[in-house]
């Protein structure tokens, strides 16, 4: 009897079913007040499967946009692009949690949008949630997705996707005002029923108390400590991405420079005819009589 059960949950292991081991969004939205959640951003296959040992929620962004497509903002990314990303994340990852964002335009102009595009995202990829953006506005959204079986991850504070509403990419939250506005954003989004909500951006104070007030997870990004879990765009925190970083990345690793001195090596290389050398060619075999 065993060794048939067992036959049956390879088999579908191996037939598109969800791994056995996989975290849910039951154990994610449990780890409130726990042990911090571990999040980072993954888009490819092999990041995917190093990550994969070590976080309980991967989020396929759309920061993508930027990072892998070299665009100015997060605007540009697409259900297409998302897709094909999260496919490649979920194929190659049978621990984390699975989030695959929803781009800009996919899902604001009415909660029938939202499901259309946020059940294809599901279905295509064999993510286990989505996330959006917004707060008091998207509250009716968020509760027609979860009620029909989409689970949502919210996004409040600073919300890359109204960069152009909000006047850039500055903190948030720092007047009574917008702090409340901010608070009225992540309670909205928790009772309309999302399994976890990222604070971007906002100061430290409230993002504590958010956390404090709301019954759901939240996960920080610029944020603070207080918050029940951590994410950071993967390639800002290896040190691979250009340009100026936000204050609340940490440098865990300069991998640029050690790809710089490898592609460096490798062109001196070629152009002195040093590689290929004959540990990397094929040589002639030589015919048996």
């Amino acid at each position: 009897m065993y060794n048939i059960v067992s036959f049956f949950v390879a088999l579908m292991s191996c037939s598109g079913y969800p791994c056995p081991m996989r975290k849910t969004v039951l154990n994610i939205a449990e780890a409130k007040g726990g042990t911090p959640i571990v999040c980072l951003t993954a888009y490819t296959a092999r990041v995917a499967q190093i990550l994969d040992q070590h976080c309980d929620l991967m989020l396929v962004g759309d920061s993508m946009a930027m990072v892998l497509y070299g665009m100015d903002d997060t605007l540009g990314a697409d259900l297409p692009m998302m897709i094909r990303h999260g496919q490649a994340v979920v194929r190659s990852s049978q621990n984390a949690l699975v989030v695959v964002d929803m781009p800009f335009g996919s899902y604001q102009a009415s909660p029938e949008q939202a499901f259309t595009n946020g059940a294809q995202i599901m279905k295509e990829t064999g993510c286990q949630a989505i996330k959006l953006e917004g707060g008091v506005e998207m509250a009716e959204t968020v509760a027609f997705l979860t009620q029909r079986g989409v689970p949502v991850m919210g996004h409040i504070g600073l919300r890359p996707q109204a960069v152009n509403t909000l006047g850039g990419y500055k903190s948030r939250g720092h007047d009574n005002a917008e702090a409340e506005a901010i608070m009225d954003d992540a309670r909205a989004i928790a009772q309309a029923g999302a399994f976890a909500i990222v604070v971007e951006g906002v100061s430290e104070p409230l993002a504590a108390a958010i956390t404090a007030a709301i019954a759901v997870p939240t996960i920080g990004i610029g944020a603070s400590a207080a918050c029940d879990g951590q994410i950071l765009v993967t390639e800002d925190m290896m040190g691979i991405t250009d340009g100026r970083k936000p204050k609340f990345v940490k440098p865990y690793a300069n991998v640029s420079p050690i790809m710089e001195d490898a592609v460096k090596t490798y062109a001196e290389e070629v152009r002195a005819r040093a590689f290929p050398s004959a540990d990397f060619v094929y040589q002639q075999r030589k015919k048996s009589a």
